[in-house]
């Protein structure tokens, strides 16, 4: 888990006032999101760090439950990657399917397709799928 909160730490930077993420959707702390994220309500450093913890430790849990031939630090990668887009992004997705078959020489290919944000292809996306893809 240390790769994946480094990753988290790198790619999400933490903000304590909520603000919207290029897919539009109100993020708050180190790139948590949900009903306590309130616009215009501050998070105190101690809870942005509790809950990029909790969400970390959500995320890889059901990134195992979904492709359970996951260790290490390729368990570290793809759990960063359903914490960036979500675990039903993850479960409907051919990546998904490559991972389960052991196609890891099909993996990268497949990450690097998810770099789009509000419609346009992110920097930061490309720079973090290109570091999960360095752990596999």
């Amino acid at each position: 888990m240390i790769e994946l909160y480094r990753l988290i730490r790198r790619f999400e930077g933490c903000k304590l006032m909520p603000y919207l993420c290029p897919a539009g959707v109100w993020t708050c702390g180190w790139g948590s999101t949900g009903p306590d994220v309130i616009p215009g309500k501050a998070w105190t450093q101690e809870y942005a760090d509790s809950r990029m913890e909790q969400d970390a430790i959500r995320f890889a849990r059901g990134a195992l439950a979904l492709c359970p031939v996951l260790t290490g630090s390729r368990h570290d990668a793809i759990a960063d990657f359903a914490y960036n887009l979500g675990l039903g992004r993850l479960r409907a997705s051919t990546l998904r399917k490559r991972i389960n078959a052991g196609r890891w020489d099909l993996v990268p290919v497949e990450l690097r397709k998810w770099t789009r944000g509000g419609g346009r292809v992110l920097p930061g996306l490309v720079a973090r799928r290109a570091a999960e893809a360095a752990l596999l």
